[in-house]
This record gives C-alpha cells, structure tokens and sequence, in this order.
C-alpha cells in the first residue's frame, strides 16, 4: 500500500472531540430522565449503563459520578431558562409584554428533561459548593423578573406590589408545572404554560371583585381613643 492511498484508522482530534462530547451529552439525557421517573438516589449508574448499552467503567471517560451528573443536568437546565429569558427579554415591546414572554420561556424549560431536573431533583443532593454555584444561578434568574416587575410598575403597566415576592411567586407557580406536567396528557405544553400564565398575570377573580374582597377582608384598625375632655375652672 503506497503512502498516498493510506488513511488512518483513528479520527482527526477535532471528530473525537465531538464523539466525546455527543457521547457526554447521551449519558446526560439518559441520566436526566432516569433521575426524573425514579429519583436521584434511586437511579444507579448501571441503569444508565445499560439503557446506553454500555459498561459502568464506560462512563467514567465521560463524567466523574452520579453527583458530578446531577450538577451538570440542574446547571443545563437552569442555563436554557437563562437563556430563554435574555432571548424574550431582547423581543421588545413593555415590560409586561417582555415578562409574559419570559414566564413562556421559564415554563417551556420545566416541561423539558433538564428543567424538570431543576424542578424534581435539583441541588440538594449535591455538595455544599455545587449547591452555592447553582443557587447563583437561580438568584440571577430572580433577579431577571424582579427587574421586569418593576420596570413594569414604573410604565404603569403592572400594579404597585412587593417586587421580589412577586419574582417568587411568579417563579414557583411556573417551577411547580415541571412537577406536575405530564406530556402524555390531555393539554400540551404550550398550552398548559398559556393558562397557568395568565392565571399567574390576571388572578382568578374580577378586578373590580378583587379590590372589594381586599377591602372587605382587610382587617379594620381600632379607631384611636380619644384623649379624655380637660376640665376647665371657670363657667361652663
């Protein structure tokens, strides 16, 4: 065989780097839906092995443990919320319109594998220093809705209310859809995230009906006792 006709065996680096890196990608994915169904603790490395058709020893060329995986599925899921959170936030229009379009992107996440890991598992079985380094993570995503709901409150365009209990109310009722949702059902994702966001938005009473619950729930102030008369000497 000549030296011109000879091809080598073994890929160029830059086509096992991206072997490497589709291999890695496939130990996440199956691992996410396997810590989704059963759990963290509950799934084993050998039952991500073998629904990749592997060897346990296998994985460890590709990711150091279960922890190390648990640390990368929350830390891809929480980047895909950050990043559909900048793409809407880029869209334009008023804060509420921007916000609306990020609460979408927040719950189209949490219907996905990596973002229902955030939701169903996510840091706690971890270190302490991954749990500080994917809480970060999630401070900044607050920090995104807080800043839209009072960009909002300035424009008039959302009512005066306590900002950041607002981020986390908005934030738990779309964290919780990961929980719950289930793509075999009756409503697809897309729509489930419409509804419950409107919910979040609108509330489920009228306005007007609102404003008098509030005012007549709201609890009435003892009126202030009045000082007693002073006694003046002199005539009545």
């Amino acid at each position: 065989m000549s030296a011109d006709t000879f091809t080598s065996p073994w890929p160029a680096a830059a086509a096992r780097a991206r072997g490497r890196a589709d291999k890695r990608e496939a130990v996440l994915r199956t691992a996410v839906r396997l810590f989704n169904e059963k759990g963290f603790h509950a799934t084993s490395l050998d039952e991500v092995a073998e629904r990749l058709n592997v060897t346990k020893p296998t994985l460890y060329y590709y990711v150091e443990s279960k922890e190390a995986i648990l640390f990368a599925c929350v830390q891809t899921g929480l980047e895909m919320v950050r990043e559909g959170i900048a793409e809407a936030a880029r869209s334009g229009g008023s804060a509420l319109d921007k916000l609306r379009a990020c609460m979408r992107a927040y719950a189209s996440v949490v219907t996905r594998d990596f973002g229902m890991c955030v939701i169903r598992v996510g840091e706690e079985p971890l270190p302490a220093d991954s749990r500080r380094r994917l809480r970060a993570l999630k401070a900044k995503i607050d920090h995104e809705f807080r800043g839209l709901i009072e960009q909002g409150i300035a424009e008039g365009v959302i009512a005066p209310c306590d900002a950041k209990l607002a981020a986390f109310t908005l934030a738990g009722g779309l964290s919780w859809i990961g929980r719950w949702y289930d793509p075999a059902g009756p409503l697809d994702a897309d729509t489930v995230a419409e509804r419950c966001i409107d919910v979040l938005l609108n509330g489920v009473v009228p306005r007007a009906a609102a404003a008098a619950t509030r005012r007549t729930a709201a609890p009435r102030r003892p009126a202030p006792k009045r000082p007693p008369k002073a006694v003046h000497e002199g005539k009545a």
